[in-house]
């Protein structure tokens, strides 16, 4: 039975109490009155009993809500460490492909500077071959013009 369904009927006793005259006591039910004292000691404990599983029911509705707090907390920690780990894969990978890239760049430079070198080179040979060459040629008319002259 509801505690407070027997506090009013407790209430409605006196009530309907006969008054005392000339006081402010009244003339109650003894009977009646031991009955509902009686029913509000049984009520009581059972009150009790229904709040403490309130509580009860309480402390484990947070306990699973911290619970499920710290397992959501957890969670975005570590995608918070994959996303950091993940950014600093990326910026390892710029950093070498940027140093690939100035690699690249230099040995770019390197094999053109070679080339140019091997081309004047080989030019430079060339020239001495043709200037040889002119030079036989030159002699060769030189000596087939004074031979024409000579003969006169």
């Amino acid at each position: 039975m509801d505690i407070l369904h027997l506090i009013d009927r407790l209430e409605e006793l006196l009530n309907q109490s006969r008054p005392f005259p000339f006081t402010h006591n009244v003339i109650i039910d003894e009977d009646r009155m031991l009955d509902i004292i009686d029913q509000m000691r049984v009520a009581i404990p059972e009150e009790i009993k229904k709040a403490q599983q309130v509580m009860n029911q309480r402390d484990r509705i947070l306990a699973q809500a911290q619970e499920e707090a710290n397992r959501t907390i957890t969670i975005a920690r570590e995608k918070l460490d994959q996303l950091v780990e993940r950014d600093a894969i990326v910026q390892a990978a710029h950093a070498k492909a940027g140093e690939v890239l100035a690699m690249a760049q230099v040995e770019r430079e390197s094999t053109r500077k070679e080339a140019d070198e091997y081309a004047l080179d080989t030019l430079r040979r060339l020239e001495m071959e043709l200037e040889r060459f002119l030079n036989q040629v030159r002699n060769g008319i030189s000596v087939l013009h004074s031979e024409k002259q000579e003969p006169e």
